[in-house]
């Protein structure tokens, strides 16, 4: 009789472990589906998962170690400009191939897909708003179109900016990262360096301010053209900025580099950029700048967006156009 209760007993304890077995199998599937239905975000530095929607709520940056995550250029836009002030500039200008370029792919093949799969016409977006009630005019590049890197597109977009914000006397703000110029393109992409740097060169002489803010990563013929030809140069923490890669100036050098080569502190404390701002504090930066450097010009929502119709026909269609773009 003792021996079927103990029998008894160790049956249902035997039973119970079993059971927590598969409650904790059924806990882990239900997290790793919530992962990938995009409920719950895992810090890629510190592994820490955090509501997606709190993430979001304190711009993609982590609570835990304070990672700052990628963000699309929509999300960039939302984060800095004031609600209902946005006007969209020069959104259907669309890239050609005028080389015939394949590498791997047709060059024509890799735009289209690019363009499906993000639903952007090109690397940048740009246009005119207010961050903080201050105008500005916004340039924000898009690391997911083929790594961001500068086609004849993005240099025409970013000239273009530049040279309205120096009409309309406002101050430029450019969200850098790219992966360099696009070589897809040759020669064309690498004239967008000077064509850039000639337009901010003009919007200096105009005694106007121009802030680039550098992210993760900034490499290549950005770095070597507006993304340093700023007044005032701010940064992201620990993002990666340079010309060449890592592990191209390491074979090069036949050197092992530091731990923090390359990183948005080390160019800080060597005085290639001016300050490190997280992105939390981004918009009481911009604001405090803006208005220390410049005197503040106001504009309604139907004043700005009757300026840009009436006047950006005119002044686009006064430009030259270049054969590697259509509109």
């Amino acid at each position: 009789m003792a021996n079927n209760e103990e029998s008894r007993g160790l049956k249902s304890l035997l039973d119970w472990f079993a059971n927590r077995r598969k409650s904790g199998q059924i806990s882990v599937e239900r997290q790793e589906r919530e992962i990938a239905d995009g409920l719950w975000h895992k810090c890629p530095k510190c592994g820490v998962l955090t509501y997606t929607k709190d993430l979001k709520a304190n711009f993609m940056v982590c609570n835990e170690c304070g990672h700052h995550n990628r963000v699309d250029s929509d999300e960039r836009i939302n984060q800095i400009i004031d609600p209902n002030t946005w006007v969209i500039m020069d959104e259907n200008l669309r890239p050609m191939d005028p080389l015939e370029f394949r590498d791997r792919k047709a060059y024509s093949d890799r735009l289209r897909e690019m363009q499906e799969k993000t639903g952007l016409a090109e690397a940048v977006k740009t246009g005119l708003g207010k961050t903080s009630g201050l105008p500005i005019a916004l340039g924000v590049m898009d690391f997911r179109f083929i790594g961001a890197s500068m086609g004849s597109v993005v240099g025409e977009k970013l000239t273009r900016l530049i040279e309205k914000a120096t009409e309309l006397r406002y101050p430029v703000v450019i969200v850098c990262t790219s992966g360099g110029a696009r070589m897809q393109e040759g020669m064309l992409s690498l004239m967008q360096m000077a064509k850039i740097s000639g337009a901010l060169q003009r919007h200096k002489d105009a005694r106007l301010l121009y802030i680039p803010l550098l992210t993760n990563p900034t490499l290549g013929g950005v770095t070597a053209s507006f993304a340093m030809l700023g007044d005032i140069i701010l940064a992201e923490p620990k993002a990666t900025i340079g010309f060449a890669g890592r592990r191209v100036i390491e074979q090069t050098l036949r050197e092992k580099l530091p731990e923090d080569f390359q990183t948005a502190e080390d160019l800080l404390k060597h005085g290639f950029v001016d300050d490190i701002v997280p992105r939390t504090q981004l918009n009481k930066t911009l604001a405090q700048l803006i208005a220390l450097h410049q005197s503040p010009t106001t504009f309604t929502n139907d004043d700005t967006k009757d300026h840009v119709d009436s006047n950006v026909m005119r002044w686009e269609t006064s430009r030259s156009f270049s054969p590697t773009m259509v509109e």
